[in-house]
């Protein structure tokens, strides 16, 4: 469903990616760690088509990022750490913007806008201006256009910050549904535990370089991810 291969971005001199390959597969959820600074929003930007890159190449579906950039974001759905949304619309005028980019019809989107929006608590405040919305509320917004395309691929930055205990475990579990409809899930994280119990496979990533990735049985071994993490990039 995307594969990065040799990836290397620069920025001036320096290689903020430096020749990262990877392959996630339809229905894996692939879990992407590292420190601030590592690459982590960089690679994703790539793959999403906002930053173009010096070398190598990332398909989404088959489909290269560079030829068609266009048919791959139609694939896609990207949340990123910090979302930014036209706080001037209503909530409901929003997710409706997002769903004509994408082109999704009348009544397909009005049950999907129902369903996750009764999911994450937000049927009352659709009406309300976003500037009225709180930082958590704002993410869920943000999943919520995510969702309304039915992506085949989901990329996300930090998905978990801002959201409630309730809110996250919802956002799990949406995980494992568009995943089980063959979709796949590539999403960096801070929380590890939650890398460890939720994902498939797991890269660790540093200065720019991978310096693990595998399935994460393969990757933490006997121990946990943290201690893995932690003895690898110090």
């Amino acid at each position: 469903m995307l594969r990065i291969e040799n990836l290397t971005k620069r920025y001036g001199e320096k290689k903020a990616v430096d020749g990262v390959s990877l392959h996630i597969q339809k229905g894996e959820i692939f879990g992407f760690i590292g420190h601030n600074g590592a690459g982590k929003t960089t690679t994703i930007k790539n793959c999403c088509g906002i930053l173009g890159f010096e070398e190598g190449e990332i398909y989404v579906d088959g489909i290269s990022i560079k030829k068609d950039p266009r048919a791959c974001k139609a694939r896609i759905a990207y949340i990123p750490d910090n979302p930014d949304l036209y706080g001037f619309m209503s909530g409901i005028q929003y997710l409706n913007f997002i769903a004509d980019v994408f082109g999704v019809e009348a009544t397909v989107r009005q049950e999907r806008i129902k369903k996750y929006a009764e999911t994450f608590g937000l049927t009352d405040v659709l009406a309300q201006p976003i500037t009225s919305y709180s930082h958590g509320m704002k993410q869920k917004l943000a999943v919520i256009s995510a969702l309304i395309h039915e992506p085949k691929l989901m990329i996300m930055d930090e998905p978990f910050v801002g959201l409630d205990p309730k809110a996250a475990h919802q956002m799990k579990e949406l995980m494992h549904e568009l995943c089980a409809r063959g979709g796949a899930i590539f999403f960096s994280t801070h929380v590890l535990d939650v890398a460890e119990k939720l994902c498939d496979k797991v890269a660790i990533i540093k200065d720019g370089k991978l310096i693990k990735v595998g399935t994460m049985d393969e990757v933490k071994g006997d121990t946990s991810l943290e201690n893995v993490f932690l003895e690898l990039v110090e």
